[in-house]
């Protein structure tokens, strides 16, 4: 083993991002850990939903808990969504699980997208906690009052759609006086076989005041789900004529936005997509997800900024896991996982990493300090090393003040997470199906997120967008290339 250089080097945008939605009305929240054990790397986003309805009197319990005994015939009868409840509006973030839970997403080297539902008669003072509170997180997306174009959120069987659209404009207006970091998306629905978007009149402020654009997408989709089962005469599931054609209505969608965008296009992305099981059978899922994502690596145009798999685990058939009906705390993995992790492994779909050499040996290399913006925006560094072959051992040892960081690493195409308090992480995964005799170069790459999964200082300097952290000292590599002993059989 021989350290060819150090490099500084900078995590920037794919050109089609990938997010992952985790935990829903239909699945809990899996931590990010597990995740990464299983997918190899991590996703710019991660998509978690909830709900705010702190005036009615259920509140604030789970609306399926609170109304156990309710005959419910479709998961949208209840008084109010049923997410996760959002306990804040206090202005300080708590240990309450949301904000838990982005503290674990931002520790392991990814942003947060909040979809939150919420009543449009929320008072302006828990709105200004509202933005206070996610104010830490970094550079976060909020998607508020999502597929408004619907009728079947509490927010549409409440409000109308210019009350939906005034409500969102307040609420951002309100974002970005109290967290500017916050980007807002404003999701509706895809372009109208009349050439407009959804309630163009009535959304028309909102989309103009909108940081991102959104709609949502399954190929096909089993909506009666869980109180129905999808059979061939039923009519509680749909499917798409085409994903050429679901293409093709990305562009039109992309290209009448240009048209309202007042001069200032936004990135369109889809924040929920997949194609359902209950529809297609498991074995089959996957095929048009690949053919998706195939068609726009290929495609000529690039109307789509990112698209997020809904979701990680479900306990119907919309997850790359199946949560185990006999344990909650176990996952049915899906053929469909495999499909996806081949498009998460396609350099299209991977955020950009590029390299600067700046230094040659150790002593000049360290410390270094590190910046973490976003999964889209951060600087690191990386160990170029020669290896002599594939290893047999190779492991990371952090020593003394280092111990205490909070690292993301790549090796070999594989992603690593090192918790604050860990001294040694084994990276022989990167290699399990590495089996090259001759030598080669290959890079440890190091970033630093934020240690709690918060910013810290934010009243200072940029740390309202950024978190800083050094690394103090070369890390100790132990990689050996022949085991310890040959096992005769």
């Amino acid at each position: 083993m021989k350290i060819k250089a150090f490099n500084e080097i900078h995590l920037g945008k794919a050109q089609i991002a990938l997010d992952l939605g985790d935990g829903s009305e239909r699945g809990e929240y899996v931590n990010q850990d597990y995740i990464l054990t299983k997918l190899g790397r991590p996703h710019r986003n991660i998509g978690l939903m909830y709900t705010y309805y702190p005036y009615d009197k259920e509140w604030p319990e789970r609306i399926s808990v609170a109304c156990a005994d309710m005959e419910i015939t479709f998961q949208w009868d209840y008084p109010y969504d049923d997410y996760f409840p959002y306990k804040g509006a206090t202005g300080v973030a708590t240990d309450e699980d949301v904000f838990e839970q982005m503290r674990d997403i931002r520790r392991h080297g990814q942003d947060v997208t909040l979809t939150l539902t919420i009543d449009c008669k929320t008072k302006e003072e828990e709105l200004i906690n509202i933005a206070k509170e996610l104010k830490t997180f970094g550079q976060m997306k909020i998607r508020i009052n999502h597929e408004c174009a619907g009728d079947w959120f509490t927010h549409n069987q409440r409000y109308s759609f210019k009350e939906i659209a005034d409500f969102f404009v307040k609420f951002h207006k309100i974002i970005k006086e109290y967290a500017p970091n916050i980007t807002t998306i404003f999701d509706t629905g895809f372009l109208r076989p009349d050439g407009t978007l959804e309630h163009e009149d009535d959304f028309m402020e909102a989309y103009l005041i909108a940081d991102e654009w959104s709609a949502d997408c399954y190929l096909s989709l089993h909506y009666g789900w869980p109180f129905d089962v999808a059979e061939k005469d039923s009519t509680t599931y749909s499917v798409k004529e085409s994903v050429s054609e679901f293409v093709e209505l990305v562009d039109k969608t992309y290209d009448r936005y240009n048209v309202i965008a007042d001069g200032k296009m936004r990135p369109l992305v889809i924040t929920e997509f997949n194609n359902d099981g209950d529809v297609t059978g498991p074995k089959a899922q996957g095929d048009s997800v690949v053919e998706l994502a195939k068609q726009f690596k290929n495609h000529d145009r690039k109307s789509l900024a990112a698209y997020t798999m809904y979701q990680f685990r479900d306990r119907g058939r919309l997850g790359l896991e199946i949560e185990d009906p006999n344990n909650s705390e176990n996952g049915i993995r899906q053929p469909l996982m495999d499909d996806y992790i081949e498009i998460l492994k396609d350099d299209f779909f991977k955020p950009e990493i590029s390299a600067k050499e700046y230094a040659k040996d150790k002593s000049d290399a360290f410390p270094k300090k590190l910046r973490w913006g976003s999964a889209e925006d951060s600087d690191g560094l990386e160990i170029d090393i020669e290896f002599e072959k594939a290893p047999v051992f190779c492991e990371v040892t952090f020593e003394g003040k280092d111990i205490d960081l909070n690292l993301m690493m790549e090796i070999n195409g594989r992603w690593f997470y090192k918790a604050p308090g860990v001294e040694t992480i084994d990276l022989m995964p990167a290699f399990f199906t590495d089996n090259r005799e001759e030598s080669f170069n290959c890079g440890l790459k190091i970033f630093a997120p934020p240690s709690t999964g918060e910013n810290v200082n934010i009243d200072e300097g940029d740390n309202l967008y950024n978190y800083y952290e050094t690394i103090n000292a070369m890390p100790k590599l132990r990689i050996r290339y022949e085991s310890l002993a040959d096992i005769k059989f």
